[in-house]
């Protein structure tokens, strides 16, 4: 993919915590383009922490790419499809722009066996295992594309993750989609 990369959480422009513990946020980051056959790129970026609580919990898209300078805007709820038997995945969408890239970003994260894309529902989350005593660990999934329309981005997004939650086998799914 020349010029082109995805936007990490770990990027020096990125966001960065006030305090020393912003760098275990993420212990384990994946990113990758994907090209399908008529040569649109998809990005996928997985970042997994073990912790979430009030200090250190994921950070959604609309953060990194804000203190990336881009500019993020229109977001928006919607569900995803994977498979028949199953609850559709819920996801946002949001816009990202910065000079000539715009860039639609499909997004979610799961925090313990629940899946979230917003604020409140994942403080409530959060709070919901905190009452149990328990701290659970968290994933950000997040997949954009460049090129492409906003419709048509979100429609290759889409079949990207029905595809990607295909080829995963059923033991590990549930690190994408919860319980």
């Amino acid at each position: 993919m020349p010029n082109i990369s995805p936007v990490t959480p770990a990027d020096p422009e990125g966001y960065v915590e006030a305090d020393a513990n912003s760098t275990r946020i993420y212990s384990q980051e994946v990113g990758r383009g994907y090209t399908d056959g008529r040569g649109n790129i998809v990005m996928l970026m997985v970042a997994y922490g073990p912790v979430q609580n009030f200090r250190l919990k994921a950070h959604r898209p609309e953060m990194c790419y804000t203190a990336a300078g881009f500019r993020v805007s229109g977001k928006t709820g919607a569900e995803v499809s994977y498979r028949p038997d199953a609850t559709p995945l819920k996801v946002a969408h949001v816009i990202a722009e910065r000079e000539s890239r715009f860039e639609p970003i499909t997004y979610w994260m799961r925090v313990g066996n629940d899946i979230t894309t917003g604020v409140i529902d994942r403080q409530l989350i959060r709070l919901k295992y905190g009452l149990r005593g328990i701290i659970p660990d968290g994933a950000l999934m997040r997949i954009s594309t460049i090129g492409m329309s906003e419709q048509a981005s979100y429609a290759l997004q889409d079949q990207f993750i029905r595809d990607l939650i295909a080829a995963i086998a059923p033991q590990d799914r549930k690190f994408f989609t919860g319980t």
